[in-house]
């Protein structure tokens, strides 16, 4: 299934897209998808529903974030190797693990807003895992039995603050805007292997990220058992998995965000979006 949202901010209503494309309202079953309603048993519950009877949206409008809200929105650092590459780090042994506030989830094609005093923002696209039932101590063989679903991401970056301002990365990953996730939710039986999905990133329309899952160090089944041994992972989690290289900071010279610029961004099978920058008022 492909699950969405539709409508003005604020007032978004869950839906579904059918096998022609057509976006079906599903507001009359669910009352939208985030936590409990995005859990496997949710979702097949949404299965059992006869998808022609529901309501056709000739005119969607705005298609907002797939998720109302998030739990939790954890991210993976330097996951692809020749993103470790680009940026002069060593791979790293485990995971690197840190979060996004949860107030940076955005829409797909909303505006991304550069913050105030920012210099340096950046552009990431990423597999977005969405978790559909509690995890804790899960092997890494039965870790992708754990998925809900998966998502495309932009995981805008603010490098300064990220960096140079010390303490933790959450500081340069977490202003509003800064979380684009969607267009779909695309349940895991529609993915299947989530290591051969290609990534892409358009700037002004030239392509700087062009790459494959298969580049990540850790697989979405390490992530999910590796993460599960310190915390317990909860129905409507979503885990940003790491970005391929082609990102500004790791360019010679250095390229930044600007208002103006135009980002588009795919996942293979999991839909596209695209954004402009512009400036904190």
């Amino acid at each position: 299934m492909k699950l969405l949202r539709y409508g003005p901010q604020g007032q978004e209503k869950p839906a579904i897209l059918d096998a022609e494309g057509q976006v079906r309202d599903l507001s009359g079953h669910v009352a939208d998808f985030a936590g409990a309603a995005v859990s496997l048993e949710a979702l097949d519950t949404i299965r059992k529903i006869d998808i022609s009877t529901l309501p056709v949206v000739a005119n969607p409008g705005r298609i907002g974030a797939c998720l109302a809200s998030v739990p939790n929105f954890y991210c993976i650092g330097l996951n692809y190797a020749k993103h470790a590459a680009e940026t002069g780090a060593e791979p790293p042994k485990e995971p690197i693990i840190f979060s996004k506030a949860t107030s940076s989830l955005s829409g797909p094609f909303d505006p991304v807003v550069i913050p105030r005093n920012s210099v340096k923002a950046d552009w990431e696209v990423e597999l977005g895992v969405v978790i559909g039932r509690e995890a804790l101590y899960v092997s890494e063989a039965d870790a992708l039995s754990y998925v809900a679903g998966y998502c495309t991401i932009n995981d805008v970056s603010e490098r300064e603050f990220q960096i140079e301002k010390g303490g933790q990365w959450i500081k340069g990953k977490s202003a509003p805007t800064f979380g684009p996730t969607g267009p779909y939710l695309v349940t895991a039986d529609e993915v299947g292997d989530p290591q051969k999905l290609g990534l892409t990133l358009s700037l002004n329309g030239e392509v700087v990220q062009d790459s494959n899952t298969d580049d990540m160090i850790f697989g979405v089944a390490k992530i999910i058992s590796y993460m599960s041994q310190f915390m317990k992972l909860v129905p409507g989690d979503i885990i940003a998995t790491g970005t391929p290289s082609g990102v500004g900071m790791g360019m010679k010279p250095q390229r930044f965000l600007k208002p103006g610029d135009m980002m588009e961004i795919e996942v293979k099978g999991l839909g596209a979006q695209k954004q402009t920058a512009e400036a904190a008022s």
